[in-house]
């Protein structure tokens, strides 16, 4: 691989080919890369290859292999910066992106917000842009609010002349919804909430991997996101902040690193983002996750992401025309991403995700971390199945004939 649109040409069988757990699982099925993603020889070779030859502590050395491996990890930053159209300053690294929300939480949300203030959400949201908060309020006396869901799966964006308010301070959604699919109109929002001086903060858990973003044009102060969603290692993570935002932020972590110079009394801290990065970073991680961006940009993220809404597309319409005893939620039309999720009756979804591993079948079942969502849903739990750049027609074709037999088996109960 080594060019943009390389998808275009190139099938998903083929792509196939570079994940080794799908060669080594040749009949699986795997429906679960909302949760996390397989990954791609050169992501593994590169984290490999770094242990193997790079292998030293980064900004802490004199000799030489601390300088390659230092350059790797610079080298690794710049790489992010690109991918999200932002300045290498504004890339830290992270774990994940809890952490990330959890950083912003703590380093902005509890030295800013007082009592009165009012952080605005949504009803979708992943628990971890929901339990943060939580948090902060608790110490802060600041106070949520929600941007409701529609019946359609979409925001009641209608509601926002009422919910916007001077005493709104920060906005946080999701870009891509875990659950339905739904791609929320960030720009829109984070427009009408910039009009009444609030932050915005998006989680891109599910939107990064999956389609080309610019966070300047989606008018974010703050936007998050996990290489392990992205064909990235696990244990790595990117929050990007508008430089200007970030500098007036205080230390989240304390320790090495993140230091200007320290007394025994007081400290001061450097510059970001090395403010927000004490300790040894994970460089391995970072150097991985830049290799799955490079895999990503070569097969051109416009196609990433028109292959996954037509598969959504395709299974979609599969589900509707060959089972009627499913009901799936989300919207439908090119604001709904590759995920699908489902219940089959009134049969728990655990019973079916168990049933369809028998099949090969490799999907999530449970609130998938949205406790709130599927009160609103009026479901405990739903199967979800996702997708991604190996996921092809055939997959969704067992899927289905799977998910058929599992119908039949549980027929005395729906």
């Amino acid at each position: 691989m080594g060019y943009p649109g390389y998808m275009a040409i190139v099938t998903p069988q083929a792509i196939r080919q570079d994940f080794p757990l799908l060669l080594h699982h040749p009949d699986l099925v795997y429906l679960n890369s909302a949760a996390t993603s397989q990954k791609p020889e050169v992501v593994i070779e590169a984290v490999a290859r770094y242990y193997r030859e790079l292998n030293a502590s980064v900004h802490r050395g004199a000799y030489t292999l601390s300088a390659q491996a230092s350059e790797a990890y610079d080298q690794a930053r710049r790489t992010l910066a690109r991918f999200i159209g932002a300045d290498e300053r504004e890339i830290i690294f992270v774990r994940n992106t809890t952490e990330a929300l959890n950083l912003v939480a703590y380093a902005w949300g509890l030295h800013n917000l007082r009592p009165g203030d009012e952080i605005l959400l949504t009803e979708m949201e992943h628990h971890a842009n929901l339990v943060p908060w939580h948090l902060v309020c608790e110490r802060t006396g600041a106070r949520i609010k929600a941007i409701p869901l529609g019946p359609d799966g979409r925001l009641e964006l209608a509601a926002l002349d009422s919910l916007l308010s001077q005493r709104v301070k920060l906005v946080s959604l999701m870009h891509v919804s875990n659950v339905l699919g739904t791609v929320n109109p960030v720009a829109q929002i984070a427009q009408a909430a910039k009009a009444v001086g609030a932050l915005v903060v998006v989680d891109g858990a599910q939107s990064a991997p999956h389609m080309p973003i610019d966070v300047r044009a989606l008018g974010a102060d703050f936007y998050a996101f996990s290489g392990h969603k992205m064909l990235g290692p696990t244990g790595i993570g990117v929050l990007w902040g508008r430089y200007e935002v970030l500098e007036t932020l205080a230390p989240f972590l304390g320790g090495g690193s993140m230091i200007r110079e320290v007394f025994v009394d007081r400290s001061t801290y450097a510059q970001p983002p090395q403010r927000f990065e004490a300790g040894t970073p994970a460089v391995a991680e970072a150097v991985g996750l830049a290799k799955a961006v490079e895999y990503l940009q070569n097969l051109g993220m416009d196609r990433v992401w028109q292959h996954e809404l037509e598969l959504a597309a395709y299974a979609l319409k599969r589900l509707d025309e060959e089972l009627p005893e499913v009901r799936t939620f989300g919207p439908r039309g090119p604001d709904r991403g590759g995920v699908i999720p489902f219940v089959l009756g009134g049969i728990h979804a655990h019973d079916v995700a168990t049933a369809l591993d028998q099949y090969g079948i490799a999907v999530r079942a449970g609130h998938h971390c949205a406790q709130p969502l599927h009160r609103k849903l009026g479901v405990p739990a739903t199967v979800r199945a996702s997708f991604y750049v190996y996921t092809t027609t055939e997959d969704v074709d067992r899927f289905i004939e799977a998910l058929k037999k599992v119908r039949d088996f549980f027929k005395d109960w729906l």
